[in-house]
């Protein structure tokens, strides 16, 4: 493989250095093609993930190189972290770039020599268990750089990942680890046996020395991020170890650290149980970043030789298991992982044959949390217009309702429905404390479609009237989820076909409203103006072809879909948008 030349640079349109910028180049942000961009980093991310996966180690390295030396990625790394929800918390230096100037500025001056990483600004975030966790909060400069260099290893770290850890890597969620379990566990031949693990205070204890000496990244550049430090109450703090919650390449360290465990895990049982036995053990390690659970086929395997062996694979990167959280379970008494319950229980297959089925509920702790969320939602909107409380409770409905439409929670959806059902009943009740419940309940629930439901109306600022519903969870359909391949690799070019059509459902499940789905099922899920697949992470807005105020209507033959980079590119240049070809 060939190193990317600087023909294959001006092809692109664009150069390297924007000191060099001629009339023929972008000039500030918004002349930024972010299509092109987008092309060339992901050319050579497909190249650096090729070249490690032949072992050419040197050639990864001098493509991770030029990636991280060419204006395109610093321009990237510069969107990222001015348009994630950190985009407005300042670091130590108090400095934000909110501004188009700023953000051109900052990729003129992106990785120049010398660069060294300032303090973090540590924060502390509740528990749910009444402990605090410590959050570092980086500089908008460490956060670019980090977002930079993460562009360059990431297509390394994946290369070199397990195919059952899904937390924090590209086409992967927590949906694809729940499926994993569900393989694992739901024959009746399957594993009965789990080791529930946690491991302690993970971010905070990882060796400086093994990240040092095994990330393949600027030695240099990451010891600066390891060794920064941080600032609590004015006092500076020296950091001897982990990597800081907050940081956007921590969770890819975190990764990295913990990668070999299910491979080595397994290769420790074929030397020690014999190749028959040790392939018979029913042994599944599925992670999600440093939550995991093993399955095994009894207990005395997981307590004898897989727990010995994880701690010693632990201990070796400064890491322990937590005597507090960490548990053998049996699948009859069932174990919470990421918001669901996993439990068998019996039931009757046949008239004279008993069996047990592997249920995957929300768990109650979620449940819990959740209920508990919308209540005091409800209970501090009494002086709050209907409209308003609606709006705001119906985002947290759908977002909770979608994460858990997967597995068995249409009676859970049920029951929290008449919950919420009758927290607003007390609502209604405050309310207007001299009006009986008839009157509440006639005056707030409405017949809509057939259906009587929380109702609110008003009219838009064009003066038109809106009717808001509140949205039902037992309303969700259930939907089961296609666990994603656990080879699959997003940087491979074999690949493509299969992320395409992945993209495209969890575009799908992105999309709240059905005006939006079926714009963007129009579009084919790709972006009006840089025609980029929109991911479901991507901030996506409307755009009006005929603007409001100029009389455009906002019936969909009117609108688009687009980034909001995109769409703030626009307006900023007063582009002209019409409908893609494909609508």
């Amino acid at each position: 493989m060939e190193q990317i030349n600087d023909q294959q640079v001006r092809d692109l349109g664009i150069l390297t250095d924007p000191e060099t910028a001629t009339p023929d180049v972008p000039s500030n942000w918004h002349l930024i093609d972010w299509g092109l961009v987008e092309l060339f980093v992901g050319k050579l991310q497909t190249r650096i993930a090729q070249a490690e996966q032949n072992k050419n180690y040197r050639m990864a390295n001098r493509l991770s190189r030029s990636l991280v030396r060419s204006w395109q990625a610093k321009a990237l790394a510069v969107r990222r972290v001015t348009t994630n929800q950190g985009k407005r918390t300042a670091g130590t230096d108090r400095e934000l770039w909110s501004t188009p100037d700023a953000k051109w500025a900052a990729v003129c001056r992106l990785n120049k020599p010398g660069y060294k990483a300032r303090p973090l600004r540590r924060i502390y975030i509740p528990k749910s268990n009444g402990k605090v966790r410590p959050l570092g909060i980086h500089t908008m400069f460490d956060r670019a750089m980090q977002a930079l260099y993460h562009l360059a290893l990431d297509p390394k770290v994946e290369c070199k990942s397990d195919p059952n850890s899904y937390g924090f890597r590209k086409g992967r969620s927590t949906h694809d680890a729940c499926g994993q379990l569900f393989i694992s566990l739901s024959k009746d031949t399957s594993a009965q046996w789990i080791l529930d693990a946690d491991i302690s205070g993970f971010f905070d204890n990882i060796n400086h020395d093994w990240l040092l000496a095994n990330v393949p990244m600027d030695k240099r550049i990451l010891r600066q991020w390891l060794k920064a430090g941080f600032l609590d109450k004015g006092c500076l703090y020296r950091t001897e170890v982990g990597t800081p919650q907050g940081g956007i390449i921590s969770p890819t360290l975190a990764n990295f650290t913990l990668n070999g465990l299910e491979s080595g895990l397994h290769r420790h049982l074929l030397a020690t149980l014999g190749s028959k036995r040790g392939s018979g053990v029913k042994v599944n390690v599925v992670r999600y970043a440093d939550d995991f659970v093993v399955t095994g086929i009894s207990k005395e395997l997981l307590v004898s030789v897989v727990q010995p062996w994880i701690e010693q694979f632990l201990r070796e990167r400064g890491l322990f298991l937590s005597a507090e959280k960490t548990r053998l379970v049996s699948i009859f008494e069932g174990f919470d992982f990421l918001g669901w319950n996993f439990r068998k229980y019996e039931s009757q297959l046949a008239k004279r044959q008993r069996g047990f089925k592997l249920l995957i509920k929300p768990s109650r702790k979620s449940v819990s949390a959740f209920y508990d969320k919308v209540r005091t939602i409800i209970g501090k909107s009494l002086s709050v217009p209907t409209q308003d409380l609606i709006k705001t409770l119906n985002p947290i409905l759908r977002g909770w309702a979608r994460y858990h439409r997967g597995v068995v929670a249409k009676k859970t959806f049920t029951r929290l429905d008449s919950l919420i059902h009758w927290r607003l009943r007390r609502w209604g009740s405050r309310r207007h404390p001299r009006k009986t419940g008839k009157w509440v309940y006639q005056t707030y629930w409405l017949p809509v479609d057939h259906r009587v439901v929380f109702t609110a109306t008003g009219v838009d600022a064009q003066g038109e009237p809106v009717t808001s519903v509140l949205y039902r969870l037992g309303s969700t359909k259930i939907d089961r989820h296609h666990k994603v391949f656990g080879k699959f690799n997003p940087y491979d070019p074999s690949w493509e076909r299969y992320s395409e059509i992945r993209s495209a459902a969890s575009g799908e499940q992105s999309i709240l409203s059905a005006a939006r789905l079926k714009l963007w099922q129009e579009q084919g899920g790709y972006c009006a103006l840089c025609e980029v697949p929109m991911n479901s992470t991507d901030p996506i807005d409307d755009h009006h072809i005929v603007y409001r105020m100029y009389g455009g209507s906002n019936a969909l033959a009117n609108r688009v879909l687009m980034h909001s980079v995109c769409h703030r590119r626009v307006h900023a240049l007063g582009l002209e948008v019409t409908k893609p070809a494909s609508a």
